[in-house]
């Protein structure tokens, strides 16, 4: 007899640790929004636009590494795909920037549904394998096709008016938009994640042959996930592109899969900040560290080592431990 998943509780061993965190989320994810909204007046505003559209694709990839256990090599094809489609849009057939977004996350969810129906069939490295491979493909079809520009991609895009209101050509107009559509995306993960459906996506990582006896459909959740993460990638993708004004074949590389790995395992696996802040971390070590060339590859090497010996839950994953043993012995004592 087949049981609905809509029939069964939360998972109560991921319900606990869910309840304890929302309201730490909730307090920090304020502060960090308040601090934003003033931080451009003291902050080169592009860099700040650059940490928020790498931490919203962290969060996204994260969605499915970090809570459906889900490791994928290939997410760079949701990015660069929507920051193409974006940037083609926009700048060729003169679309406006928030229907320039809309067709790079349409993009993303119809590329992420596909690939979810080939790779989620498959488990461990052997998914990782498939969406490497997939990325790669579309990689090479990137640079061959002739609407991406090739090598040179996509350049110049029009920053237009937005909504044909806003002039968002102005760095601190175009600021706040990022920060709206940041604060939009890491609401939609956090709901994501403290629902009943985050509940299940928990379950599948821990334990999914004990979810899938519990009646659950796997697969359908699993595609789900990836298709939430795709979509939630293309959206970083799309806003990069208004920021940066280019969609290039650096966006569809395995490095930047690679480059999203590394931030959310620094920051924090698992954790709904982690992302962020590795995001942050990588992208000002990139923006800082510029002068020094290659170089800034070895230190990030040297910082990933570090991160993985010295702090294997992340940096916001090895506060929160410690901040629940400290109130654990309190409770003791």
């Amino acid at each position: 007899m087949s049981t609905s998943s809509s029939t069964h509780p939360a998972p109560p061993a991921a319900a606990a640790p869910a309840e304890a965190g929302v309201n730490y989320g909730l307090v920090f994810g304020i502060l960090a929004v308040l601090v934003l909204l003033v931080a451009p007046f003291g902050v080169y505003p592009v860099f700040l636009m650059k940490v928020m559209c790498f931490a919203l694709f962290a969060c996204a990839f994260n969605l499915l590494l970090g809570y459906t256990g889900l490791l994928s090599f290939g997410h760079a094809m949701f990015f660069g795909g929507s920051a193409y489609v974006c940037a083609h849009t926009v700048k060729v057939l003169g679309f406006s920037p928030e229907l320039g977004l809309a067709a790079g996350v349409l993009f993303s969810v119809v590329l992420g549904f596909l690939a979810g129906l080939l790779s989620i069939r498959r488990q461990g490295i052997y998914f990782a394998m498939v969406t490497l491979a997939l990325a790669q493909m579309f990689f090479f079809f990137c640079l061959q096709a002739k609407f991406t520009g090739g090598e040179d991609g996509l350049q110049a895009v029009p920053r237009r008016a937005l909504f044909g209101i806003i002039d968002i050509s102005k760095d601190i107009n175009l600021y706040y938009l990022v920060l709206a559509i940041f604060v939009f995306g890491f609401l939609v993960i956090y709901r994501a994640i403290h629902s009943p459906f985050g509940q299940v996506l928990k379950a599948i990582r821990e334990n999914e042959p004990r979810a899938i006896s519990l009646g659950y459909r796997v697969n359908q959740y699993k595609l789900l996930a990836f298709v939430l993460s795709a979509a939630l990638a293309g959206l970083a993708g799309s806003t990069k592109v208004l920021v940066f004004q280019l969609a290039s074949l650096t966006d569809v590389a395995w490095q930047m899969s690679g480059e999203v790995v590394l931030m959310t395992l620094v920051g924090g696996m698992g954790t709904i900040l982690g992302p962020v802040v590795g995001a942050a971390v990588i992208v000002t070590m990139q923006n800082y560290l510029a002068g020094l060339g290659e170089w800034v590859l070895v230190i990030q090497g040297v910082i990933f080592v570090l991160a993985v010996s010295l702090f294997r839950r992340g940096f916001v994953g090895e506060i929160i431990a410690i901040a629940q043993q400290m109130k654990a012995r309190k409770s003791q004592g």
